[in-house]
């Protein structure tokens, strides 16, 4: 077994050839930060360049699987000019990227919440196992922002229609909710979360490799277009940048209720 340990990312290697990745900020609910995100890819990378690893399991610590944004990287991207977003906003698009054109297979283990880029990890994975009391939200809209980078993703995994209505209402929806969106792929009580994946880890593992992998890139083709990248992280940083973003966040960060909201 060898390890890699980026304080707020653990990635280990496992002697049956099984790589996990776990977010590690419990105290955080695991919401991330551009450092945070920049260790994820990485953890990714690796995990793609290892020959020894034939699965990856993204999972997390605490009650939560990720709150999305952290506040604190808020904060500061309120303040970004427009080539520090575009720079932000690339390195949030690689990592959906990496993670979605992984050509071993993945599989996220989700517990309790979901949220905003963190339903976004969840979408790029092949194969999700939720815990029953897992809650999926895309609360962009409520901040005057939007789903921007991870959209092709949600959209590819729940469909525009779905997709559209949940961006839109910013509506929570649980495990059950996910599981008949196609979000997930198995729900089960938070008890069993591990021996079930673990057990379809298994299950996985009794593949050809080289046949998982050319499934992987032949899906990937028929799937999302590679030049809709641009689109989204262009249309991000617009969203950050206009003044119903910057209401949005500023009214987040102080804690009262942005100018369009009457009630």
């Amino acid at each position: 077994m060898s390890n890699l340990e980026n304080d707020a990312v653990l990635s280990e290697v496992q002697a049956n050839a099984v790589g996990i990745i776990t977010l590690n900020r419990p105290t955080k609910h695991n919401a991330f930060d551009d450092s945070m995100i920049h260790a994820l890819t990485q953890a990714f990378k690796q995990m793609e360049q290892n020959p020894f690893v034939k699965i990856v399991l993204l999972k997390s610590s605490g009650k939560s699987f990720s709150a999305g944004a952290d506040l604190e990287w808020m904060r500061r991207m309120a303040k970004f000019n427009v080539d520090e977003n575009l720079r932000d906003a690339g390195a949030l698009h690689e990592l959906m990227h990496t993670i979605y054109y992984c050509t071993k297979p993945t599989v996220a283990m989700v517990q309790g919440n979901a949220y905003g880029g963190g339903v976004g990890l969840v979408a790029c994975c092949n194969i999700a196992i939720a815990s029953s009391n897992a809650s999926f939200c895309f609360s962009e809209v409520k901040l005057g922002l939007i789903p921007a980078i991870i959209s092709p993703y949600v959209i590819n995994a729940i469909g525009p229609r779905f997709a559209r209505a949940y961006f839109l209402s910013a509506e929570s929806f649980d495990a059950q909710t996910a599981l008949q969106l196609g979000l997930v792929y198995r729900v089960t009580q938070e008890s069993e979360l591990e021996n079930v994946t673990h057990e379809l880890i298994k299950s996985l593992m009794n593949n050809g490799p080289q046949a998982l992998k050319v499934v992987n890139a032949f899906m990937n083709k028929l799937t999302i277009a590679p030049e809709i990248a641009n689109t989204t992280v262009q249309k991000l940083v617009e969203m950050r940048m206009s003044p119903e973003g910057q209401e949005g966040l500023s009214a987040f960060l102080e804690k009262r209720k942005p100018t369009w909201c009457k009630a």
